[in-house]
């Protein structure tokens, strides 16, 4: 027995040594596949020049304006039910707004472009706004329903019912700028998070629409 013993022990040790071998393979291979597996699973963001991040950036601009529009007329209209829905737009619009800037940073992405505005929506067959290289600053904003300094100068320096009329007008010109936006990225969008709040505006704001022009009626506003 004690002469066989010392032939066996190197045959345990590389017994050990397989064993041991296999093992680290084993787990090396778990951690490649591991590995693999968190870059497959990892979600691609929005490239800087996506219909996501276009439509992010313009929509933060627009509705700036909004929210802007919106308190002016809060804090000096009279009339209960336009108060009500100009903070509704107000407060509405500015959460979207920061939901959108938030995206932006998550997507490592400026919160401006160089690019004209609108030039994400040009491969839309329905809302595109055509070569917006060829248009000016002024127009790509009359394109976006937005109001010219001129407008809001004046929506400044009205009060009353004639306030109220001039923002009702504005704003439903707004909506109806926004509302090709948002079904232009969701026709063209890849990221699930911002269709849904686009079509969030386009459900919205639609309403709104309805509601400022029965405003509108009632206050015997000329449309």
């Amino acid at each position: 027995m004690t002469d066989d013993a010392p032939a066996a022990r190197p045959a345990v040790r590389w017994i050990v040594v397989a064993v041991v071998a296999v093992a680290v393979i084993a787990v090396a291979f778990a951690v490649g596949r591991f590995t693999a597996f968190g870059a497959t699973a990892a979600p691609a963001h929005p490239s800087e020049t996506s219909a996501d991040a276009g439509f992010a950036r313009d929509m933060q601009v627009h509705h700036t304006q909004a929210v802007l529009m919106a308190m002016e007329i809060y804090r000096k209209t009279e009339d209960d039910e336009l108060r009500t829905l100009s903070y509704d737009i107000a407060t509405g619009q500015a959460g979207q707004r920061g939901e959108m800037y938030g995206w932006l940073v998550e997507w490592g992405l400026p919160q401006a472009s160089s690019q004209p505005l609108m030039t994400w929506m040009e491969s839309s067959g329905e809302h595109s706004h055509g070569d917006t290289a060829a248009l000016t600053q002024e127009q790509l904003i009359s394109e976006m329903g937005m109001a010219t300094d001129a407008e809001l100068s004046e929506l400044q320096t009205l009060d009353g019912r004639p306030a109220d009329c001039l923002f009702l007008e504005l704003m439903i010109r707004h909506h109806q700028g926004a509302i090709p936006m948002a079904q232009a990225v969701i026709e063209l969008g890849d990221d699930e998070r911002v269709k849904a709040v686009a079509g969030t505006i386009v459900s919205g704001q639609s309403a709104e629409i309805d509601a400022m022009r029965d405003i509108q009626s009632r206050l015997g506003c000329s449309a």
